[in-house]
């Protein structure tokens, strides 16, 4: 779902290809931490490909929220697509202050997200090869 007027959209594409990226039919979903109220962080597998998605949200409160990745298939290895807050962001003066990176990881890794107030991280694991490839 994109919530937003589409000419904001229009004006910041890049984010916007996550939405064109995720997919809307899931194998499996994991909650991987959260607390009512406060924030939530899910991971989900899609049901025709390897790929992985998470999302991560808080509250008023920003926070660092450490992501374990051993729910990614072992012995395989992804890239990161990170969609998360820049280091200004905020939902009231700056909403559209976003870092898009690409990391390698496997499911020995971990992250740890910085969520501004109000804020959020998506991720899409892209599978890339088994680790021994």
């Amino acid at each position: 779902m994109a919530a937003d007027l589409p000419r904001n959209y229009e004006a910041n594409l890049k984010p916007f290809q996550f939405i064109l990226d995720v997919t809307t039919d899931w194998q499996e979903s994991i909650a991987l931490a959260g607390e009512v109220g406060e924030f939530v962080t899910i991971a989900r597998k899609a049901k025709d490909s390897d790929d992985w998605f998470l999302g991560t949200l808080t509250d008023e409160n920003k926070r660092n929220v450490h992501v374990d990745l051993s729910f990614l298939d072992a012995g395989k290895k992804y890239e990161a697509q990170i969609y998360r807050d820049g280091n200004d962001a905020n939902w009231q003066t700056k909403p559209y202050d976003i870092i898009i990176e690409n990391k390698v990881v496997t499911s020995s890794d971990s992250l740890t997200l910085p969520l501004a107030t109000s804020g959020g991280a998506a991720i899409r694991f892209k599978l890339l090869s088994a680790s021994g490839e």
